[in-house]
């Protein structure tokens, strides 16, 4: 069973979940730089959206939990993808938020990296 579909969304063809409304993935007007992020992206983002909804957050969990309990190099390698991951998201999404919503992105971003800095230090 597909879900309803919701204002403006597109249904997919192979009935999965619809696509988000718009023309477009890529920035009007952007650089060549969010220009070249945005076009390597565009596969990552349409697999992550055709994935099971569980899915990014689960592993986020289990790689931000497993980064926080394990010791040392391998804490901060686990935590690392956790921020990367983050940031990447936020990057992408940055010309649309709204300041206030960019600031608890940035802080979550600067926190996991802190902690993964401090596990490879041995803190």
């Amino acid at each position: 069973m597909t879900p309803p579909l919701h204002g403006g969304e597109q249904s997919s063809e192979d009935g999965g979940r619809p696509l988000p409304p718009g023309e477009s993935l890529y920035t009007p007007g952007a650089g060549p730089l969010r220009r070249a992020v945005e076009r390597r992206s565009a596969v990552p983002l349409v697999w992550l959206h055709r994935a099971p909804r569980w899915f990014s957050p689960l592993m986020l969990g289990v790689l931000f939990i497993t980064g926080l309990l394990a010791p040392g190099v391998a804490g901060a390698l686990c935590l690392a993808p956790v921020a990367l991951f983050l940031a990447w998201l936020a990057y992408l999404a940055w010309p649309g938020m709204d300041p206030r919503r960019r600031v608890p992105r940035v802080l979550v971003v600067v926190v996991i990296t802190v902690l993964a800095v401090a596990r490879f230090l041995g803190f």
